[in-house]
């Protein structure tokens, strides 16, 4: 089943619309499912995902502050709530990134099989520490030093959380992440047990 967000249209009646790859992994974050993420939210995301105190604390905080302004509609304010909105996430997109969401959050498929034909060099269909900083490096624009650490940062949270017990990120799982279906499994699996 598609992932849908309910819009009021302009004769006050509700429109479901097909959430773009990019908004279902964003959307993952927005706990109570408004449309809106609020630091609260991100923290308890990565909370639910495996994550510890501080690197969710972190998360929520680099994540909503470097989002929110870039993503709020006109004549919202970000501080001090800084809130990250949903429908705008594709406006957050940042510099030096794989190029795997286009400008309007839509999956490019070629540019996700870059990734392992140009840095899959010990696997085919994994990725190893190694490998993963070559592709960060390779993704790098000139002195655009905030995409360089947001790029690292998603990419070395993902590497912490999901690598196998041979140091592997698998095909699978870095494709499951960019539409949030990995989050979901990840949340169900630990849900189980009790956060630290």
């Amino acid at each position: 089943m598609a992932a849908t967000s309910s819009l009021v249209g302009v004769e006050g009646t509700s429109i479901d619309k097909e959430l773009s790859p990019l908004q279902k992994h964003v959307s993952f974050f927005d706990r109570n499912k408004d449309g809106i993420v609020y630091p609260s939210e991100t923290y308890k995301g990565f909370r639910a995902i495996g994550c510890g105190v501080a690197l969710s604390a972190f998360s929520a905080i680099f994540i909503n502050v470097g989002l929110s302004g870039r993503t709020a509609p006109a004549g919202k304010a970000s501080f001090p709530y800084f809130p990250i909105y949903v429908d705008n996430i594709h406006k957050g997109k940042h510099g030096s990134d794989s190029g795997v969401y286009d400008s309007e959050g839509r999956f490019v498929s070629s540019k996700f099989e870059d990734i392992f034909s140009k840095h899959a060099h010990t696997h085919p269909d994994c990725l190893t520490s190694k490998e993963l900083m070559e592709m960060l490096k390779a993704n790098r624009v000139p002195k655009d030093h905030k995409g360089w650490v947001a790029s690292w940062t998603e990419w070395k949270i993902l590497y912490y959380l999901c690598k196998d017990k041979d140091g592997l990120l698998h095909k699978e799982t870095i494709r499951d992440a960019f539409d949030g279906s990995l989050f979901i499994r990840m949340e169900e699996k630990r849900s189980g047990k009790k956060m630290k």
